[in-house]
């Protein structure tokens, strides 16, 4: 009995162990959005030249939620199951992106800032809190420098402001290729076009090569109570650009979600809506 109960203990061990580990490592992974809620509304906005998809789940103060380069709004999914509980959620694709048309006009923050205050426009919204990730917080802080009064508040997780925040070894990480790869699935299955991913990508890329270019003097007119936000392990971001970026952005609140990389809301859901329910209903 004696002998069992050691074995049975070190099995314990080793199982414990082996979570731990997985834990630890989640950060390493990619998991699937979970399935997203049945919006109060849905369907395409006229803005811009494209047909913009957009969905709006609950009710309350609204809050934007913009996705990253190459992915689309479904990827907010469990964002959406918790902030619709209090707020009024907005979500959509960006332009050329999963469900939305584009156009041959070059990309540019800009424009797509553009496109999303028309989509506002669009809703009704005069102001709006908006959680933006990678080219989301790009195009949020965008929004803050040019329509302050568009915004009450911003989180902006795994953005930049020059191109040098990139780190370059993103050109050879297995997740972030993994995320490439699922988009371009992704993007077959919704968009309008399933056949000009490959024109999809050389088009924005452009915008990549030259855009953020921020200068401090700029960041520093910001009014927008904002939050700079990154995974502990992001792959994509250097830390010390996003530390940067929130010291000199007035009174930005830098927070570092622990154990998570560049696609912090799809490995930490929970923790990551808490973060940004603690941001925007802060008092």
């Amino acid at each position: 009995m004696t002998r069992f109960w050691k074995a049975f203990a070190v099995t314990i061990l080793l199982i414990a162990s082996t979570t731990i580990a997985a834990a630890e490592e989640r950060w390493l992974t990619l998991p699937e959005p979970a399935a997203m809620p049945k919006p109060e509304e849905s369907g395409y906005a006229p803005v811009n030249g494209i047909q913009m998809h957009y969905a709006v789940f609950g009710k309350g103060d609204p809050v934007l939620l913009i996705h990253g380069g190459l992915g689309h709004a479904d990827i907010w999914a469990s964002q959406v199951a918790t902030l619709s509980k209090t707020h009024k959620v907005v979500v959509a694709d960006s332009r050329g992106h999963g469900r939305s048309t584009r156009t041959d006009e070059p990309y540019g923050y800009d424009l797509m800032a553009s496109d999303y205050l028309a989509l506002l426009d669009f809703l009704k919204i005069d102001k709006t809190a908006l959680v933006g990730w990678s080219d989301g917080g790009i195009i949020g802080i965008d929004i803050a420098l040019h329509h302050p009064e568009r915004l009450t508040r911003l989180f902006a997780q795994a953005a930049n402001v020059t191109t040098d925040g990139v780190d370059p070894g993103v050109l050879t990480n297995k997740t972030f290729a993994a995320y490439i790869d699922r988009s371009g699935r992704d993007y077959k299955k919704l968009s309008k076009t399933p056949d000009q991913y490959d024109a999809f990508v050389a088009q924005i890329s452009h915008m990549w090569e030259s855009q953020p270019a921020w200068t401090k003097e700029e960041l520093g007119k910001i009014t927008t109570p904002t939050a700079i936000v990154a995974g502990d392990h992001d792959e994509a971001i250097k830390r010390a650009h996003t530390e940067y970026m929130a010291s000199v952005i007035p009174g930005a609140k830098l927070i570092i979600l622990p154990n998570a990389s560049h696609f912090a809301m799809l490995q930490a859901p929970d923790e990551y809506s808490q973060a940004v329910v603690d941001f925007i209903d802060a008092k």
